[in-house]
């Protein structure tokens, strides 16, 4: 495969997809010239199209996670619904456990407040046996454990993580769980009846939605804290903010071009349903694994015992993780290389020094691609 630079192949999604579905893109441009009022304040024509645009994907979002339409929550990121629901929930003196494998964005709030003495904060080492897991989390549980954060799927290697045994667990305890979807969501079945109380999860990634986009879901169960206060166009007499959602925590202008955009990529993925992308991704990621098991120095980071979503991380022998996406760049094809933002989970997998390099398909790469990118890993000077 010739290599064009102005159309790279991207193996990249698990940071953000790319191509978006050309619904997408004709969604974002409609947002803007067709609906650029401010939903929610005021009643002419072109704020009426943006509030009914922001509505749209609030049902396209809830029908797709079993949610209520008011419990979906629009935000900038994942980060950003991580923050809202760490921040938002744990008070002074909560403990909360962590699983081994959480990005920084899980990560380093939990670890702010625990460096300013607010909570306590364990990790459960999160093994390829899912019931392993779940008894690394309930071995940290104590009275005054106040939630579990846990990631549906590793960032890093795919691992599929237990929820619903975690949740159940923890709804025996009384124990709030916050869910990481970022990786999950596009790819797997989510829904809150799997016993989820917050999920949390990007736009920008199986969602198939534009970058500056992502979602906090409630069960409606857990009140949280709002980090900002400000307008919602609703209850504008009063200097409190709303107690109700989603405007207690959806506070200014929410990003209309962008929920358009997402509500778009949320109907093309179920119009191309979950398990069609899983199953193409999932091939491409075995057909990858299978080429690089034929390279007798190359690891690659998974276990016979897990479950994965399609995502690959993997080394070659002496050439560092960033030394091989370089190579692969050079070539014209996009990887990550690195800790992922998630030291933890390269601590868990003893990758911690230099990473790996991951390989994270979409429903529009193909085996030929694939296949390039195979050819392309064999071809080092060493």
């Amino acid at each position: 495969m010739p290599f064009d630079s102005r159309n790279p192949v991207y193996f990249d999604n698990a940071a953000t997809s790319f191509p978006k579905p050309p619904a997408v893109y004709r969604a974002v441009q409609k947002a803007m010239t067709e609906a650029g009022g401010n939903p929610g304040r005021g009643g002419h024509p072109p704020a009426v199209r943006a509030g009914e645009a922001v509505y749209h994907a609030r049902e396209t979002a809830a029908a797709m996670l079993d949610a209520e339409p008011e419990h979906v929550i629009f935000t900038q990121n994942c980060t950003h619904a991580l923050n809202l629901a760490i921040h938002g929930l744990l008070r002074q003196g909560d403990h909360v456990i962590l699983s081994s494998l959480e990005h920084n964005s899980a990560a380093r709030p939990a670890a702010a407040l625990a460096e300013a003495g607010i909570i306590r904060c364990s990790a459960a080492r999160v093994d390829p046996d899912d019931n392993r897991t779940v008894a690394a989390f309930r071995r940290l549980m104590r009275p005054d454990t106040r939630a579990v954060i846990c990631t549906l799927v590793s960032n890093v290697t795919g691992q599929i993580l237990p929820v619903r045994q975690l949740a159940e667990l923890c709804r025996s305890r009384g124990i709030i769980l916050i869910a990481d979807g970022a990786q999950a969501c596009g790819h797997l079945p989510v829904s809150l009846r799997d016993g989820m109380h917050l999920l949390c999860t990007a736009g920008h990634k199986g969602l198939l939605g534009p970058m500056g986009t992502g979602m906090l879901v409630t069960d409606g169960t857990v009140p949280l804290k709002p980090l900002m206060q400000g307008g919602t166009g609703s209850l504008s007499s009063s200097l409190r903010q709303p107690d109700f959602l989603p405007d207690a925590l959806e506070s200014g202008t929410v990003n209309v071009p962008g929920i358009a955009g997402l509500d778009a990529g949320m109907q093309d993925v179920q119009r191309r349903g979950l398990s069609e992308i899983f199953a193409h991704e999932s091939a491409l990621c075995e057909r990858l694994i299978a080429g690089l098991r034929r390279m007798p120095d190359a690891v690659v980071y998974r276990s016979e015992h897990a479950q994965y979503a399609p995502v690959v991380s993997f080394t070659l022998g002496r050439e560092l993780p960033d030394e091989t996406a370089a190579r692969l760049a050079a070539q014209g094809f996009c990887v990550r290389a690195g800790l992922h933002c998630a030291p933890l989970a390269h601590r868990t997998l003893g990758t911690a020094a230099a990473g790996t390099v991951r390989f994270s398909p979409s429903a529009f790469n193909t085996e030929q691609e694939t296949d390039a990118f195979l050819h392309a890993l064999q071809m080092r000077t060493d």
